[in-house]
């Protein structure tokens, strides 16, 4: 019977060398490289750097897609030809504290809004809120505003206003403005059509 030149060896050797080795279902024990694991790890990087880039894109598309399909659907609710929309501004407010406002069109109530503290102070330092986009034929109109809120001396307060305007072909765009009467002390309220 004749012997490998491994087993001949292990038993000369008389080291055990069948003891130390590992069992078969054994996992091996080994240690990779640091060149290896640094290169692994620089591609994983690279992967998620890859991935977080894909993903941000996605989003910025998504963003404008949406943007684009609101823009189609207010085009498709509200033609321009029969469109109007109605703003609220506010100039300075010393004698007026804003707390809602109702619009009738027509003598149909259209919109009602209360206010936050947060958005009139948003309209005192120059910004605008759309508070009403409709559709209405061509024709003459009234639309009529009513404003809420405390007046002079902490006092509530509810005033009105309005006008009657033509709707033309193009879409009509009307603001309520809300400013103070120096003269009087008493806040006024404004509506004017844009051309």
């Amino acid at each position: 019977m004749k012997m490998s030149g491994f087993l001949i060896a292990c038993l000369l050797a008389g080291s055990g060398a069948w003891a130390q080795q590992p069992a078969p279902d054994a996992e091996p024990q080994f240690t990779p490289d640091a060149g290896a694991l640094a290169n692994a790890t620089q591609q994983q990087t690279a992967e998620f750097k890859t991935l977080d880039e894909d993903v941000q894109d996605l989003k910025k598309l998504v963003v404008d897609l949406n943007r684009d399909l609101f823009l189609l659907e207010e085009e498709l609710l509200f033609p321009s030809n029969t469109q109007v929309a109605v703003f609220v501004s506010m100039d300075v407010g010393e004698f007026f504290g804003l707390d809602s406002v109702q619009i009738k069109l027509d003598n149909k109530d259209v919109a009602n809004y209360l206010y936050t503290g947060r958005e009139v102070d948003a309209l005192m330092r120059g910004g605008v809120h759309r508070l009403y986009l409709g559709n209405i034929k061509a024709g003459e109109h009234e639309l009529v505003a009513f404003f809420t809120g405390s007046g002079p001396h902490e006092r509530d307060y509810r005033r009105g206003a309005s006008v009657n305007f033509e709707k033309g072909i193009g879409p009509k765009y009307i603001e309520l403005t809300i400013s103070d009467h120096e003269r009087t002390l008493q806040p006024e309220f404004v509506v004017k059509e844009w051309e």
